[in-house]
């Protein structure tokens, strides 16, 4: 199994509905950046370990282009050989395909729970999401309940 490196948005929202457990359920433990840390704001369990990005400059370079947390996101995933990150923006989503790195979406990870039986509906969770004002378009909706099995 890969190392799991998350940035800040999926910890936010699943921790938002009560579901940041879906995460320790699926990859056991799972790494942040400092910079993640800080955008989360508040104590993690001991299942998600706070790593400070050796190479610094990554973060400066990196920052020029996507915000801060996505920075620490891409620059961590770089010390590690097998890694896949949790990123959703999409500016952060396209310099990771540049740099030809490995990530999903909190959608993926709401799938793959779905999938290992670890959640019983994704609908389910998306009406939670959306009932904290996490937004999500019709048409994608639509396409991840597709994904799910669930139309």
């Amino acid at each position: 199994m890969p190392d799991v490196i998350s940035n800040s948005s999926c910890l936010i929202a699943l921790d938002n509905i009560g579901m940041l457990s879906i995460l320790k359920e699926l990859y056991g433990k799972i790494f942040i950046s400092e910079e993640v840390f800080g955008e989360f704001g508040k104590p993690v369990e001991n299942w998600v370990e706070v790593k400070q990005v050796r190479d610094q400059n990554y973060v400066k370079i990196l920052n020029n282009f996507i915000d801060l947390g996505e920075s620490g996101t891409i620059a961590l995933s770089f010390e590690f050989k097998d890694g896949l990150m949790i990123l959703d923006d999409l500016k952060a989503r396209k310099v990771a395909k540049k740099l030809k790195l490995n990530f999903t979406g909190l959608f993926g990870v709401i799938l793959k729970a779905k999938q290992k039986r670890i959640i019983g509906s994704v609908r389910d969770v998306l009406r939670k999401l959306k009932s904290v004002k996490f937004r999500i378009s019709e048409q994608m909706e639509k396409e991840i309940l597709r994904l799910a099995a669930e139309v």
